[in-house]
């Protein structure tokens, strides 16, 4: 479970690469000869997708009904979407998220990073529940299994226990800052459970100083480090 990563969505990493064995790199940006270059140097590739949220400047941008738009999540040019459609019959949602899963595969990916999965605690814009986020994700999952991609589950660390089956390890953004990383923490979920299953956990913090968390995340066994907020390599500074 131990495994050295890097994280890099604000451009495209080119070699040098650092010396990790896994890269997460944004899906669309990167092409099929960056996958290639960063197997050829022996590491692993990440296709980060955002699935629970609207983004205008992707190229499928025009294929997402407007009924399924709702309020921006924070950043621009992105909005909720209304996952719940993805439950009915020829899901216009599902064929968009499963071209997005098709071009990771075309690609060359090994995984995929599933991102803004956790819709039903935010304000969308529509009344979405625990049970949605649940057919949702993992959905998804099954469908990146069909494909022969792994699948990371990403925050949402609340719906772990019902999650875990579904995916091949963990994506966690600051669980050490907000003090939510452990079901010792949190009562009834924590990143652990998917140690005790076997599955990495990969968690990223960007405020706090390495001094401060790592050694939580070593005893923990989660592959932790220390981030620039915009993934941009700027900064990456490894636990262990």
């Amino acid at each position: 479970m131990q495994t050295s990563w890097n994280w890099v969505l604000s451009v495209v990493p080119t070699a040098p690469y650092r010396n990790v064995q896994m890269y997460d790199v944004d899906g669309f940006n990167a092409t099929s000869a960056d996958v290639s270059a960063l197997h050829n140097a022996g590491i692993k590739a990440v296709c980060y997708l955002s699935a629970g949220t609207y983004e205008d400047w992707r190229p499928d941008a025009s294929q997402f009904p407007s009924s399924v738009l709702g309020k921006s999540n924070g950043w621009p040019g992105e909005k909720w979407l209304d996952i719940r459609e993805i439950q009915s019959q020829n899901s216009a949602l599902r064929s968009i998220m499963d071209a997005r899963l098709d071009m990771c595969r075309t690609k060359g990916f090994d995984m995929v990073e599933l991102d803004n999965v956790d819709g039903y605690t935010n304000k969308t814009g529509f009344s979405l529940t625990a049970a949605d986020q649940v057919y949702f994700n993992a959905t998804l999952a099954n469908d990146a299994h069909a494909r022969g991609l792994t699948v990371l589950h990403k925050n949402d660390n609340e719906q772990i226990p019902n999650l875990l089956p579904y995916f091949d390890g963990a994506l966690n953004e600051q669980c050490n800052q907000y003090k939510e990383c452990t079901t010792a923490q949190n009562g009834s979920y924590g990143l652990d459970q998917y140690v005790s299953a076997g599955k990495p956990v990969f968690q990223a913090e960007y405020k706090l100083s390495t001094s401060s968390f790592c050694s939580d995340d070593n005893a923990n066994n989660f592959n932790g480090v220390r981030f620039a907020l915009n993934l941009d390599d700027t900064i990456f500074e490894p636990c262990r």
